[in-house]
Formats: structure tokens, C-alpha cells, sequence
């Protein structure tokens, strides 16, 4: 199949072709109950949407006009798993109808602990899931209560096995699982613990985020109001530092800023994304790339199935980068990789030199030891990683 031509000004060439998607996402919006630091689209308590859900999906991926082949599927939230063993049957279906996966696929379902029956973790395997990657957060019962989750420690625990014990020919289904540090009130020690425990189920993959307040959620209203407190800078780096060390002791390499995964098990899916490649989205909030343009749909649950089921465009913004902007925010997405960015790959595939868009950036980022070059490459060092959010602005702005 040939790629789709986008003509735009840029240096050293006219024309770029954007090879056509080998990716997928569907965003799932039901929850049992939104978490207080939850920015996503969502719809808590909404059962009632399910059906209006599928039918609006369906007609939206009906646009494709023919179904795209596809290396990974992700179902994202929400919760994905909140559907139950017979609806989310019917989704995977229904979406893997458009999205029919290639030899060699990852397909993803992120998953609540809670959800996780031996009846749901026989049907993810049947319908030929490989990958679940479980909210896990905690595993400190006072600390899931503050994050206000809605399972237990040993849910985890027993959501890995029944994963694990679900049988098919197939390989067994990776495991992964999402920790966050940071919490108002917990020590280092609690996060030492939450690590540990994590390991000791042996996952296959995990993700560890530091929590974030965003504007518009209920935890951001706390912060404004007292009510809850961020924990020093200082604690939340020795955390992360902490993440590293202990998660790569275990035998998983530390691959991307918050991710780190056993031999073979890396998330495909995100590597797309991180590596500047075109994907596909459907569902409400869901955002897509393809042919160089981005585009996101409305997240209001409600309005998304109005406007579909209405035979009208979802999509609330849609921008085609510069080239420049382009090349910026694929700099980003290269250094957030451990192995960061390859000089000559990021020419032949933006035009621009890295070494041109950072200028007095890098300069100062490598005097200040955060960022370290070679001939051929250009990483974040391990004090970079550590301060990586407040390296972006300067590699984005112009």
C-alpha cells in the first residue's frame, strides 16, 4: 500500500509521505467511579450509554470505508473491563471487524484489578488478547484509599493469577502494571513497598508515573482549597530514583521515562506514538494521527454520540503541524526513549538536525550534565530524567 503524500515546505525537501497507519486505539469512557486525579474522558456510573456507545461506534468506524490492517490494538479508559465478560466481547469483535490484526500483533485491554474474574481473564485470552495492563496504582490499602480506587491489594494479586491461569495454546498474556508515587502523605518507604510488591508478582512490564493535578479535576480543587498537599520535589525525585534502581535490578530495562519491560515485552503500541508513526482512534476524547494532520475527538461522552449517530464529525480540534513543530515535538518524543534520539535517523525522517533546533539548549542542558551527545546519538542523563518535564518547553519552543 502506498503512503499518503502531504506537500509542505520544509528543508531539503517538498513532499513527505506519511506511511499509512499500522496502529489503533479505542477509547472506552465507563467507569464505576471517576478517581479524583482523573483528567481522561469518562462517564461514571452510565451504564445506560452502553448501548447508544456501541452504536456510535460502530457507525464511526464505518467512516474507515474499509477495514485497516493493523500490527497493535489498544483499548483504553475509563476502564475497559467495567463493560463486563459479554460487552467487551462484543467490542473486541467489533472493532477487530475494522481493525484486523496482522501476524505477529499486540493487542492491549487496560484493565481495573477489580474486574478481573476467571470467567473475564478466560474470554481476554479466547478472543486472542496478549497484552493487560492493570491500574494497580497501590498496593497500601491507605494509600488506594487517598488515590480513591476502588480495589483492594490482594485484587491485584489475584487478578495477575487469573491471568496468568487462563488457558489457550497462545502464549501466556503479558502483564503489566501501572504503579504512581507522589501521593499526599506517603513516605519513601510506602513507595520502597508498593515496588517491591509490585516485583514480587513478577510482571512483565511496568509503568510508573508521578501523580499529576490537573486542572479541572477534583484534586486539583482540593490542592487549591488545603485540602490536600504536593510532597516536596526533592522526596518525588528520589522516588523516581528509586523506581529506576530497584525496577532495574529486577531484570526489566528502563526503555522510556515512566516505562520499563522484560526482554520482548515493551509496548509496541506506545513505542508508535513515541516514535513520531501515524495511528488510528475512535471513542469519545480519542486522538489520532494520520497523514500528518491530529485530530481529537469531543470529550464529552454525550456530545461524541450525538454528533455521530447524527452523521456528524466527532472531532472537537484538528491541527497539521508545521514542519518545524513537527520535528520539535518528535525531538520530544525521541528523548523521553532511553536510547533517545539517532541524529541521522531524525534527519532522513523530519529534515532538520537536532543539533539546529536545540542550539543554546543543548549547550546549557549538557553543561548542566541533563543531557549527554555522542556522534550518532543525543540522550537524557539519569539527572535529566529526573527533571525531564522541565526540559520540554525549551526543545518545543522555536
Amino acid at each position: 500500500m502506498q503512503g499518503n503524500v502531504i506537500c509542505e515546505p520544509a528543508p531539503a525537501e517538498t513532499c513527505r509521505v506519511f506511511a499509512p497507519p499500522r496502529a489503533a486505539y479505542i477509547h472506552i469512557p465507563f467507569c464505576a467511579r471517576r478517581c479524583g486525579y482523573c483528567n481522561f474522558t469518562v462517564v461514571a456510573g452510565r451504564d445506560d450509554l452502553v448501548d447508544r456507545y456501541f452504536a456510535a461506534l460502530e457507525r464511526e468506524l464505518s467512516w474507515l470505508e474499509s477495514p485497516r490492517a493493523v500490527d497493535t490494538l489498544f483499548f483504553g479508559g475509563g476502564t475497559p473491563t467495567q463493560l463486563g465478560v459479554a460487552s467487551l466481547r462484543r467490542l473486541l469483535r467489533l472493532v477487530m471487524r475494522w481493525f484486523p490484526l496482522a501476524a505477529g500483533y499486540e493487542l492491549t485491554v487496560e484493565a481495573n484489578p477489580a474486574d478481573i474474574t476467571a470467567e473475564l481473564a478466560q474470554m481476554l485470552a479466547e478472543e486472542g488478547v496478549t497484552r493487560v495492563s492493570l491500574g494497580a496504582q497501590s498496593f497500601d490499602a491507605p494509600k488506594l484509599r487517598v488515590l480513591e480506587r476502588d480495589h483492594a491489594p490482594q485484587d491485584i494479586c489475584r487478578a495477575v493469577e487469573l491471568l496468568r491461569g487462563a488457558g489457550t495454546s497462545r502464549a501466556p498474556m503479558s502483564i503489566s502494571l501501572d504503579l504512581i508515587f507522589g501521593t499526599p502523605g506517603e513516605s519513601l518507604a510506602t513507595w520502597r513497598r508498593d515496588l517491591q510488591s509490585a516485583l514480587d508478582l513478577a510482571p512483565d512490564h511496568l509503568s510508573t508515573y508521578g501523580l499529576t493535578y490537573e486542572r479541572g479535576t477534583t484534586f486539583w480543587g482540593r490542592l487549591l482549597k488545603g485540602d490536600l498537599a504536593r510532597l516536596e520535589d526533592e522526596l518525588e525525585r528520589s522516588m523516581y530514583s528509586q523506581a529506576i534502581e530497584s525496577i532495574s535490578a529486577a531484570g526489566l530495562a528502563h526503555y522510556e521515562v515512566s516505562n520499563f519491560a522484560r526482554p520482548g515485552h515493551r509496548c509496541r503500541h506506545n513505542e508508535v506514538y513515541w516514535a513520531g508513526r501515524g495511528y488510528f482512534a475512535a471513542g469519545p476524547g480519542a486522538a489520532r494521527y494520520v497523514d500528518g494532520r491530529r485530530e481529537v475527538n469531543h470529550q464529552s461522552t454525550t456530545t461524541w454520540i450525538k454528533r455521530v449517530l447524527a452523521g456528524e464529525s466527532p472531532v472537537a480540534q484538528s491541527e497539521t503541524l508545521e514542519p518545524e513543530d513537527r520535528a520539535r515535538e518528535m525531538l520530544v518524543l525521541g528523548l523521553r526513549r532511553r536510547e533517545g534520539v539517532d541524529r541521522a535517523r531524525f534527519v532522513a525522517e523530519t529534515g532538520f538536525n537536532p543539533d539546529d533546533l536545540l542550539q543554546d539548549a543543548m549547550r546549557r542542558f549538557a553543561d548542566s550534565g541533563l543531557l549527554e551527545t555522542s556522534g550518532t546519538h543525543i540522550r537524557l542523563t539519569a539527572d535529566g530524567l529526573l527533571v525531564s518535564d522541565a526540559i520540554w518547553p525549551y526543545v518545543l519552543r522555536r
